[in-house]
């Protein structure tokens, strides 16, 4: 089971609390994480990544062990302590200004 921590304003549209679990084929990749969970959620569609480029949202960001993987290729294998399920994928909704 892979974890998937979602920021408040997504868990409110998703109606759910604390951490999603989500079953993910190997290879485990920010995509195929993405797809299950916007199976499973469908009113996330859209609101992570974009409907057709399928490319992350700008103010959104991805974490996981300590490490922003936001510009990591979405096709690229997440760190193993995620795919095993001991640390969460993080997604945290990024503050702009200054």
């Amino acid at each position: 089971m892979i974890r998937v921590i979602l920021p408040p304003h997504l868990r409110t549209l998703s109606q759910v609390r604390g951490d999603v679990e989500l079953e993910v084929q190997r290879p485990v990749t920010q995509r195929s994480v993405l797809d299950a969970l916007e199976a499973r959620y469908p009113m996330l569609r859209g609101t992570i990544r974009d409907h057709v480029t399928q490319q992350r949202r700008p103010f959104l960001r991805f974490f996981a062990c300590e490490e922003d993987l936001s510009h990591e290729s979405p096709d690229a294998p997440l760190p193993d302590a995620v795919a095993s399920g001991a640390e969460p994928l993080v997604i945290l909704g990024a503050i702009a200004g200054g």
